[in-house]
């Protein structure tokens, strides 16, 4: 038996997706299992963070919200002061990005028009890092980042080859594995319309 065998069928036994990635969704339901305590809603699955990434990390799909509260403690356990800052975006308001610098002022900041980015789904978050209250729109604490984002089994934004995106990060479900952007993107519009879950 694989390690990656061992891994699905644990995840199949705690009822979490089955998709061989033990990341922080996995550790939450086995740590529920196995420990004698209440099971913990998912609001309070980790710590709760600053309030501005808890704002945005309530507009997150559930099964991304556990992702982005371990990212920002793992970041922090490491030294690196990082938030949450954009999360769920309906397809207007990416239409009204999208059109910054294009058809209204401003400069360029999206290729995505609504309904083309995961952000419109809730499976994708931005994270801004800072220097004690100060925003850093440029740092080498952007790739420091990326290393623990990866850890947790998020896709970064910059390892694109189009355009890359060092504050982006996304869950991937696993369905999707293998598929590309733009195929995923479809199915996640069907799914939409059709309210079914993303991750299901």
């Amino acid at each position: 038996m694989t390690l990656d065998q061992i891994i699905r069928e644990v995840q199949t036994a705690v009822e979490v997706e089955a998709d061989g990635k033990p990341g922080p969704h996995t550790w939450t339901a086995i740590h529920d299992r196995l420990c004698d305590h209440e099971a913990v809603p998912d609001s309070i699955v980790t710590t709760a963070v600053d309030a501005r990434s808890e704002t945005v990390i309530a507009t997150l799909h559930p099964r991304v919200r556990t992702y982005a509260r371990s990212f920002v403690q793992r970041a922090a356990a490491a030294g690196i002061t990082l938030k949450i800052i954009s999360g769920l975006r309906t397809y207007e308001e990416q239409d009204a990005l999208y059109a910054k610098g294009r058809t209204t002022d401003g400069s360029i900041v999206t290729k995505a028009r609504g309904g083309y980015s995961n952000h419109n789904f809730g499976i994708a978050f931005d994270i801004g890092i800072f220097d004690g209250t100060k925003y850093l729109a440029d740092s080498p604490r952007y790739k420091a980042a990326a290393a623990i984002g990866l850890d947790l089994g998020l896709e970064w934004g910059g390892n694109w080859k189009s355009i890359q995106d060092e504050p982006h990060y996304q869950l991937r479900p696993s369905w999707a594995a293998g598929m590309s952007e733009s195929v995923m993107l479809a199915e996640l519009r069907r799914r939409k319309d059709s309210a079914r879950d993303f991750f299901a």
